[in-house]
């Protein structure tokens, strides 16, 4: 059984990636029908709602780290559910000081195995991994 943190992350790429199907619906009441279709334990509801506000106007900052670090692929080229995970991760590792940038990598690996492919891991793995090298932060624990 995956953890609440898991769950929030999934749940929050999932939300992702409905909203890019309705970009023109209004944010509140798609969130508050995701959450009636996507029931969750209150923490990993939480957590994902966390992330999902949080990345709500970052958007467009998280699109533009990922394309940083992607060799010849253009942003709409990546499959969605894979750009969704990415995108995830990128917030977490830049903004959420109390995720270890290493477990955002684990953890989008891991969901990129259960919702995408095995060649889908490994390309989100590198991409992750290149922009951990850039971050001025350790990699293995959470800053304060």
């Amino acid at each position: 059984m995956p953890n609440e943190r898991r769950l929030g992350r999934i749940a929050a790429m999932q939300f992702f990636y409905q909203w890019e199907a309705q970009p023109d619906s209004p944010f509140e009441s798609q969130l508050q029908r995701f959450w009636e279709l996507h029931e969750q334990a209150e923490k990993a509801r939480g957590y994902g709602e966390e992330l999902i506000r949080g990345m709500k106007d970052r958007i467009a900052e998280l699109d533009a780290i990922i394309a940083q670090y992607v060799d010849n692929w253009e942003l709409p080229r990546i499959a969605q559910v894979d750009r969704n995970i990415l995108r995830v991760a990128v917030y977490e590792m830049k903004y959420r000081m109390d995720v270890p940038p290493v477990v955002s990598i684990d953890e989008a690996i891991e969901i990129a195995k259960r919702f995408s492919s095995e060649q889908s891991s490994r390309f989100i793995n590198g991409v992750l991994d290149r922009y951990r090298k850039e971050l001025p932060r350790p990699a293995r624990q959470p800053t304060s």
